[in-house]
């Protein structure tokens, strides 16, 4: 066994340790299957994100009740001679979503992305206490810096110009928005299938607080898979009664997020570039240029 294992409670009793090579986080993510069939996650941090590990910990294990089938955490402390720090999740069986959705009928996809948005109610309804300033407070300093990031990089594209404008035009919706515990980063990349069709979550590396609608941010990448989950899971968080407002924060949130993504990008190379510059012209192509404010791939819940 490597030797940055040897002081994790419990690993001379591991038989498979398979790298996970996926996804843009820093940790070192493991597959671990042990000798009595048991599996599980292992996440290894540089020691100089103790602090940030060990709060992150023990707000997961504030959802250890939630009744939502995701990656719970079992164990956190110091490895490798001091050099790492280590969590270990409970493992989540199932296939990637992203792999399988694609390939079910347009109602099961849509009915999946009902699920997620069920699940996504769920964990918004944790209460686990915070301490921070407004909404509004700590989004438009955000917005300011993810403006001037792309400003400032040397990558453009036609249409931000509108998406500038739609951000500056809405700020005034972010006035007065609740802030609840967030996954993060809620996409279908982060998610699983289990033989039995149920959907596992997976992935809280990058849990926050914040307005629950800002957690719609990424469902570019599950439109960009089907337009039938990502709409089943709009539907599904708001019980198919889908505030105006929401459409209107949503296209902010999204509009936020394509401009700093492009300076995001640039230290990862031109295929993540690239990958960030076609998605900026599918979302500009689906707010016909910020002139509306409703996706044009969403599916009203009466219409499938």
């Amino acid at each position: 066994m490597n030797d940055k294992f040897k002081d994790i409670t419990g690993s001379d009793n591991w038989k498979n340790i398979v790298l996970i090579d996926k996804g843009w986080s820093s940790d070192k993510k493991y597959y671990i299957n042990t000798n009595n069939g048991e599996q599980f996650l292992l996440r290894l941090s540089n020691i100089s994100e103790y602090h940030t590990k060990k709060d992150d910990y023990e707000l997961l294990k504030q959802l250890d009740e939630l009744p939502v089938i995701m990656s719970r955490p079992l164990a956190f402390d110091v490895c490798n001679d001091g050099n790492d720090v280590y969590t270990l999740f409970t493992w989540v069986d199932g296939k990637d979503a992203e792999r399988i959705i694609p390939m079910l009928s347009d109602i099961e996809q849509y009915k999946i992305g009902v699920q997620a948005g069920e699940i996504l109610r769920k964990i918004h309804e944790t209460k686990v206490r915070h301490n921070l300033p407004e909404w509004s407070h700590r989004f438009n300093n955000k917005i300011n810096r993810k403006i001037a990031a792309y400003e400032a990089c040397s990558i453009k594209f036609e249409g931000s110009d509108s998406i500038i404008n739609y951000i500056n035009e809405n700020r005034f919706l972010l006035e007065n928005r609740p802030q609840v515990f967030q996954h993060g980063d809620y996409h279908i990349g982060n998610m699983t299938i289990s033989e039995k069709g149920d959907l596992g979550i997976i992935d809280f590396n990058r849990l926050d607080f914040g307005d629950p609608w800002e957690e719609f941010n990424r469902i570019t990448f599950c439109a960009g898979v089907s337009k039938f989950f990502a709409s089943g899971r709009i539907n599904g968080y708001f019980d198919n009664n889908v505030p105006d407002t929401f459409f209107r924060l949503l296209a902010l949130y999204i509009g936020c997020n394509q401009l700093s993504s492009i300076p995001w990008a640039i230290p990862f190379g031109q295929d993540d570039i690239n990958y960030m510059l076609k998605q900026a012209m599918n979302v500009l192509e689906w707010y016909k240029g910020f002139k509306t404010y409703i996706p044009s791939w969403y599916i009203f819940n009466n219409e499938i």
